[in-house]
């Protein structure tokens, strides 16, 4: 009997608490949305996966010794992992849309309202009891409006690593319904005339330009915010491998094998950080409607800002476009051209709405430089 007793306390569901059997079902959720709903799988599962191997009582996966904890130290904590995430990125980026309308960059500007919109409405939510988020944490909580997930990972990282597992689920979460959030507030917005509106072909952009913009823009950020020089620098760099023209062997490899290898480990190291004494908490709650918030305002200050310059411009511009401001690469494009060929079967808007989607990019990775330099 006493072997049995043995035999049974070293089981894990002797060991099993409600929190980490709680945690398990958020994973086994993510598995469900990534395999079934096909919502960001390429992180959605790692992450939901990761987050049942940490939350197995006995199994110290995410523990000091664990592969989990290895994982976490080596690619989040020093910020490599979303670093590696933003060269490979940058190496699949065309910023010829941006280049032949640079118009478009201050609608993604406009797209990062939202980040500080929410940065004062986490600071508000201390008046509620149960809420105690730092300046520190509500940065890092406002860059989920940015809805660029290796940023949030990278700010989180840095300024709240306590609360990176609900960061990072939030931020992932909300660019997968970028489907289902966007179309109501870009119709809410805007008239069915302002959704027909045909857009001028772009100019074709030279490669002599591709090629000098990833180096004007590092050196803007080296001279103007040196705090965004990290993200900024690695997506240049990246970008400039697939524009010299001279390095295809390594501007595939980083769009291909060394973004899908650190995708992997990135996901698995964010799901290590699931537990249930992190992650079930009032708190997680508040950073998931503010996530939602943040994302939506983003949304609609580039819709309003398209509209302001469709008014001022003598050139017409679909106010539809400015919803792409957010650095949901590139399926906000593709939602604003889905929208647009509904108002107008003629109108195809996903190249005009590319401009404004990398330039959110960029400025989701300047908002993380101006935080870092305000509060990190």
């Amino acid at each position: 009997m006493e072997r049995l007793i043995i035999l049974w306390q070293s089981t894990g569901l002797a060991a099993m608490t409600w929190g980490a059997a709680i945690m398990m079902a958020v994973g086994a959720l993510l598995l469900y949305l990534a395999i079934h709903k096909k919502f960001e799988p390429l992180l959605l599962l790692p992450i939901g996966f990761g987050a049942i191997l940490a939350n197995i009582p006995g199994a110290g996966l995410a523990d000091p010794g664990g592969i989990l904890y290895a994982i976490y130290a080596v690619g989040i904590e020093t910020g490599v992992f979303p670093l590696l995430i933003f060269m490979g990125v940058g190496a699949m980026t065309d910023f010829g849309p941006l280049l032949a309308n640079p118009r478009t960059l201050l609608l993604g500007g406009a797209a990062q309202f939202g980040i500080f919109a929410t940065l004062l409405g986490a600071i508000a939510l201390n008046a509620l009891p149960g809420f105690e988020f730092t300046l520190a944490d509500a940065a890092a909580i406002a860059i989920i409006g940015g809805a660029d997930g290796p940023t949030a990972i990278f700010l989180a990282s840095k300024l709240a690593p306590e609360l990176l597992g609900a960061i990072a689920v939030a931020a992932y979460s909300y660019m997968a319904l970028v489907p289902i959030i966007q179309p109501p507030i870009m119709k809410l917005l805007t008239t069915a005339s302002e959704r027909s509106i045909t857009m001028q072909q772009l100019r074709p952009v030279e490669r002599r330009e591709k090629i000098l913009f990833p180096l004007a823009v590092l050196a803007l950020t080296l001279l103007f915010l040196p705090t965004a020089t990290p993200l900024v620098g690695m997506f240049c760099f990246g970008n400039l491998m697939r524009e010299a023209g001279v390095v295809d062997r390594l501007s595939k490899t980083a769009q291909n094998e060394l973004i899908n290898i650190v995708t992997i480990f990135l996901g698995l190291a964010v799901g290590s950080k699931l537990s249930a004494d992190e992650f079930l908490s009032l708190q997680t709650v508040g950073i998931l409607v503010l996530g939602a918030v943040a994302f939506s305002i983003g949304t609609a200050a580039g819709v309003l800002m398209a509209k302001l310059m469709n008014k001022l411009s003598s050139q017409p511009i679909n106010p539809l476009i400015g919803a792409a401001g957010v650095s949901a690469v590139p399926m906000a494009a593709r939602v604003v051209n889905k929208v647009g060929l509904e108002a107008n079967a003629n109108n195809y808007l996903l190249m005009h709405a590319m401009g404004p989607n990398v330039a959110g990019v960029l400025g989701s990775a300047v908002a993380a430089g101006i935080l870092l330099a305000l509060i990190g």
